[in-house]
């Protein structure tokens, strides 16, 4: 777009400059969805105010596992943020810049005289993509939160777990992904309206929102039914049965049944043509109303099979059947390799190692994700003598008085 000479990935949004000032995850990980479509994207960090994912499972700022694992593709710039000179140099970038996240505590930006409001008088067609819990307005726009509260308040916990027990919740972090996506989704629509009309607009983005909306009809169940949702396992209103069972050694493997067909090649596979005759089961809702019986009955005639072997078995005959992988199941998956959904990228501390990458292929001229995540400050002088055009001595000046820092 407006920067042809940008270090980003290539792709189609090469040549977007995108300005991270974030933390943790759900802004850095809608700043690598954005790096992964080709954008340049530069995160503005400093050691007096380090992002908590550098010091995770680990002692090396560099090298620490999680910042590692999603901030490929991603530059660093170091700034204080609390000196006025610190301040006045993010804003030189953000007048380089195309679009400005932040997932910083509310009314941060505010206060460092980053809102929305002032940006523009930098950069008049700036987008800018705010991150927060509840959103930057309203009555809890002040409220901070991490990805277990964005599922809490959302409603998803207390819809995750199995039937008659407490809400379990969830161990992975879905909240800051979900709404770094949507973020990642709403600058480039952004960018599309800018590019019609020359304006650049305002994001306000709410974390709780985003996972609310993957809600679906339990949103509104109670006032179509007048009952208040509750865990339900992998209960399916209209397959029977509908689950995952146990297998040899730690397998599991995935049923959904449909129609009575599969019903029937179902039984046939397992060699268990007393249980397709069983007048508990013989309709889908008598299934449905013995589920419980039927579950623990087909859990008893897997328990001994290969989880891979039966469900190709299954799909043979025609029924929806697949091993549960595990992470090492994916993680040496021939197919996601064949797919390109894991990239080998190249950084200073680890090396050559893989990465997830994209989940989308781009043809022609789809991006190139290589770089693995920065050291800190690892391109100050491409940020503050390429794109600033600084002086060597000034930026060893501000180095020296820990400006930049």
């Amino acid at each position: 777009m407006t920067h042809p000479a940008t270090r980003g990935p290539g792709g189609p949004l090469s040549g977007v400059r995108v300005l991270e000032i974030t933390k943790v995850w759900a802004g850095p990980y809608a700043g690598k969805m954005l790096a992964h479509l080709g954008a340049e994207v530069i995160k503005v960090e400093s050691m007096s105010n380090l992002d908590e994912m550098r010091a995770y499972g680990g002692v090396d700022i560099n090298a620490a596992p999680y910042f590692t694992s999603i901030n490929q593709e991603i530059l660093s710039v170091q700034v204080n943020m609390k000196t006025p000179e610190g301040l006045d140099l993010v804003k030189q970038m953000v007048a380089q810049s195309d679009i400005v996240i932040d997932n910083i505590r509310p009314g941060a930006m505010e206060r460092s005289t980053l809102g929305y409001e002032d940006l523009r008088k930098i950069k008049p067609d700036i987008i800018q993509c705010s991150i927060k819990m509840w959103g930057n307005e309203g009555p809890l726009g002040y409220q901070t939160g991490y990805a277990p509260s964005f599922a809490s308040l959302s409603g998803l916990t207390a819809l995750v777990g199995h039937e008659g027990e407490t809400p379990k919740g969830m161990n992975i972090r879905y909240g800051d992904s979900s709404s770094g996506a949507c973020a990642a989704l709403a600058c480039i629509a952004a960018l599309h309206h800018r590019e019609n009309t020359g304006e650049g607009q305002y994001i306000d983005l709410a974390a709780v929102e985003s996972m609310t909306s993957l809600l679906g009809d339990s949103l509104f169940s109670y006032s179509v039914t007048g009952e208040v949702p509750q865990p339900d396992g992998n209960f399916h209103p209209e397959m029977c049965p509908h689950g995952a069972y146990p297998c040899q050694l730690t397998d599991w493997i995935s049923l959904a049944v449909g129609t009575e067909d599969e019903w029937r090649a179902l039984c046939t596979v397992l060699g268990e043509d007393d249980l397709a005759s069983d007048p508990r089961f013989a309709t889908l809702a008598q299934r449905l109303d013995n589920r419980h019986a039927l579950d623990a009955a087909i859990a008893d005639l897997t328990g001994h099979q290969d989880a891979a072997e039966l469900a190709e078995q299954l799909r043979h005959a025609g029924v929806p059947a697949f091993k549960s992988m595990s992470s090492i199941d994916l993680c040496s998956d021939d197919y996601l390799w064949g797919r390109e959904a894991y990239r080998m990228v190249s950084d200073h501390k680890n090396g050559s190692r893989p990465i997830i990458g994209p989940s989308w292929r781009i043809s022609p001229e789809g991006p190139k994700v290589e770089r693995g995540a920065p050291l800190l400050g690892e391109h100050n002088d491409y940020v503050y003598r390429e794109i600033l055009g600084l002086s060597q001595e000034r930026l060893d000046d501000l180095i020296a008085r820990k400006v930049v820092d």
